[in-house]
């Protein structure tokens, strides 16, 4: 990997610019993007935060000014599950799971959310619209209002073309022919998968006068940046993308619901498991997880997020069941993370140097938790192993000295990274270069 894609800009304090930032009710989706406008704000930036109304109040925390969504899908109603927009838990398998994050949102929504940021646009311009990477159409608005555009990444991107496995399939380089078929498979599903989409994205792009894009990587080229939130410490070593992907660094902010929360007296090791935020159908995981923490004599913490109701996971004695609790704060007291391999549980993790027992259950989960075995900072288990089999993995953690050793190596490329918001850095350049 190319050292020039995390050095530092040099750049002073730009002049105050006004950012348009678009976010969608997603799970660990939102969180890194008001990370985001937080710190532009604290720049002295103008920043807006396009959103679903149930994210106001986050957004309202971040002290950044709420803009609803208006025709494109969102989420109003706080008694709606987290991810109704998607229903992906009603999906049969990635391959459906993967169609319905294209035709929900990505591809078939995008002359929505082109026609809200375009709105948005003409009532106020700005400097830079910066979306999520899977609102293509946020950025097609602002593309065309002549705003400098930048795609934002909240974890790995699996693009074949770029020195990576393709995503989803929890792959990694292989030498091996057999492998090597498998990994040329997978990438030509993807491109399939997502060439279905196109029609849709181009009748976005052709409202707004731009040219179609011809193929699904088309899509990330038309932007003038593309930041990865990820560190290089988790991503693999033939990633090689064109110059204006960039890795910027995790953000590891904790939400503005989680809880306060104090550690629990007792000698042994502080395990935590933490699964999705979002709905994922992840009741019986919680709970064989919660089972085999109650096998082990450790001090164990369970947080279900929004999505779960902590009365409906079965606590052994030496476990607690929260809803939430602020897990930077719990990391740095924790030996071991069970977790869904999320990226948002799995930086913040390998940030504070605990070793991960990563069990994936979907979407970015099985190439993150490739990526914990590959650096050697965890195991990764199949999602259906039983509550034993998931104590012995929390168990080889605490025993076994290399995985937190793994677990730490990451950690100081995190702490590098972390010296300079590079995220902000990058966003801020592109207000320098336009002028």
């Amino acid at each position: 990997m190319s050292s020039t894609l995390l050095r530092p800009l040099g750049l002073g304090r730009s002049a105050p610019s006004d950012f348009l930032l678009a976010t969608w009710d997603g799970g660990g989706h939102a969180g890194p993007m008001l990370s985001i406008a937080g710190a532009l704000l604290a720049r002295g930036n103008a920043v807006r935060v396009l959103a679903d109304p149930v994210l106001r109040a986050e957004v309202e925390a971040s002290g950044a000014t709420f803009v609803p969504w208006r025709r494109a899908p969102h989420r109003r109603d706080p008694s709606e599950r987290v991810g109704a927009v998607l229903r992906e838990w009603e999906a049969r398998g990635p391959v459906q799971a993967a169609a319905r994050l294209r035709d929900a949102l990505v591809c078939g929504a995008a002359a929505s959310f082109a026609e809200d940021v375009a709105d948005e646009l003409r009532r106020r311009p700005a400097d830079v619209v910066a979306a999520d990477h899977l609102l293509p159409g946020a950025l097609v608005a602002g593309q065309a209002a002549g705003a400098r555009t930048a795609a934002i990444a909240t974890t790995l991107m699996g693009v074949p073309q770029w020195g990576v496995p393709a995503s989803g399939g929890g792959l990694l380089p292989t030498r091996a022919p057999l492998g090597r078929l498998k990994g040329a498979a997978a990438a030509r599903l993807l491109v399939r998968i997502w060439a279905a989409g196109l029609p849709a994205v181009n009748a976005a792009r052709a409202a707004h006068g731009l040219d179609p894009v011809h193929d699904p990587i088309g899509i990330f080229a038309a932007w003038d940046r593309v930041l990865v939130l990820a560190s290089a410490g988790l991503e693999l070593p033939t990633w090689s993308p064109p110059p204006h992907v960039r890795l910027v660094g995790a953000r590891l902010d904790d939400p503005a619901w989680a809880s306060p929360w104090q550690s629990p007296d007792g000698d042994g090791s502080l395990v935590l498991v933490a699964l999705s935020s979002s709905f994922m159908d992840q009741r019986d995981l919680l709970a064989r997880a919660a089972a085999a923490l109650g096998r082990l004599p450790v001090r164990g913490l369970v947080t279900t997020g929004p999505a779960i109701d902590p009365a409906d996971v079965a606590s052994p004695p030496n476990v607690a069941v929260v809803r939430s609790a602020p897990h930077s704060v719990v990391m740095r007291h924790a030996s071991a993370v069970v977790t869904h391999a999320g990226h948002g549980t799995t930086a913040k993790a390998l940030a504070a140097g605990v070793p991960l027992v990563a069990l994936p259950m979907g979407r970015d989960q099985p190439d993150i938790a490739a990526r914990v075995a590959f650096a050697g900072a965890g195991l990764r288990l199949p999602p259906g192993s039983s509550s034993a089999r998931i104590a012995r993995a929390v168990q080889r953690l605490l025993d076994e000295p290399r995985y937190a050793e793994g677990a730490r190596r990451v950690a100081a490329i995190m702490s590098e990274e972390g010296r300079q918001d590079l995220a902000v850095a990058e966003l801020e350049a592109l207000v320098v270069s336009a002028r």
